[in-house]
């Protein structure tokens, strides 16, 4: 069986950036149109894994192949903030999970008490932000699973994301982090032999889950964003003002890509280098 663990709907809310948030949509992407992309590309299991939401459940709850999931925006006891993946929840442990989500001692009791399977996501990259040396004892310490192949992320950050959790002996999953149709389905996990739903995650847990697909890039990252743009643009007329400045959306892109690989390089080797980097210059890394 198929599942992209990761994509995003227009129930995913504004873009977190200072201006952009009164008026751009992390995605414009509407669910049962999610839905219908991921069972054209070959899924057999769809979820929705929203920010802090699982409005877009109401719409595919028909479907005998859907499943609630959610990625929570949590905060880290170093103060840093980190995204979780949380999957097959009812609506009762959603609003659990948003009352914990920013005291991580109390959240990681909460879904292991609720015996929910649950990731860290894209963990090698600055999108959520600086990291913490600390975190990293958490990532190994508690939680099950970690995402080893993100579809918006750079190759890099994916491969050391799979070795972090190959070495703690943590599950590995795949999803495609799509915001935009283009890309959805595009990343997932297969299980060979899964049955339903319920197999599915055994044997996930088990460690029998194979990561597909394809990583991010500087070209599929701008395709995306201008896909965004153009969809922010059909959605609200009047921000159609604003076209002149999708001329530097490649421009932008490219500094996040440098950003990120320094991001990348400096925590890749700290964390998964053969000889541990003493823990006071851990701490000084952004």
């Amino acid at each position: 069986m198929r599942c992209d663990l990761h994509v995003h709907s227009l129930h995913s809310g504004t873009l977190p950036v200072a201006i952009l948030r009164h008026f751009f949509l992390e995605s414009y992407s509407a669910p049962k149109d999610v839905y219908s992309t991921l069972r054209t590309r070959g899924m057999d299991l769809v979820t929705l894994t929203d920010h802090d939401s699982i409005g877009g459940a109401e719409e595919l709850r028909r479907y005998p192949d859907f499943f609630v999931s959610e990625e929570a925006t949590c905060t880290m006891p170093s103060g840093t903030q980190a995204h979780v993946g949380v999957y097959d929840i009812t609506e009762r442990q959603h609003v659990e999970i948003n009352r914990r989500r920013n005291d991580m001692i109390r959240l990681l009791a909460y879904l292991s008490e609720q015996r929910l399977f649950f990731t860290v996501n894209h963990v090698f990259s600055s999108v959520t932000g600086r990291r913490h040396a600390d975190d990293f004892e958490w990532f190994a310490g508690y939680f099950p699973a970690v995402e080893a192949r993100n579809g918006q992320m750079l190759a890099s950050a994916n491969q050391h994301a799979a070795e972090f959790a190959r070495k703690r002996c943590k599950t590995q999953v795949a999803g495609s982090d799509a915001h935009a149709l283009a890309s959805v389905g595009t990343t997932y996990t297969e299980v060979p032999g899964a049955r339903n739903k319920e197999e599915f995650f055994a044997s996930l847990r088990a460690g029998n889950g194979r990561l597909c697909g394809e990583s991010g890039g500087y070209w599929k990252l701008t395709r995306d964003i201008l896909l965004l743009c153009r969809e922010m643009m059909r959605e609200a007329r009047w921000t159609m003002l604003l076209a002149p400045l999708v001329a530097l959306v490649p421009a932008g892109v490219a500094v996040d890509y440098f950003v990120d690989l320094g991001f990348i390089r400096r925590w890749g080797a700290a964390i998964n280098s053969p000889r541990p980097v003493p823990k006071g210059l851990l701490e000084t890394l952004p």
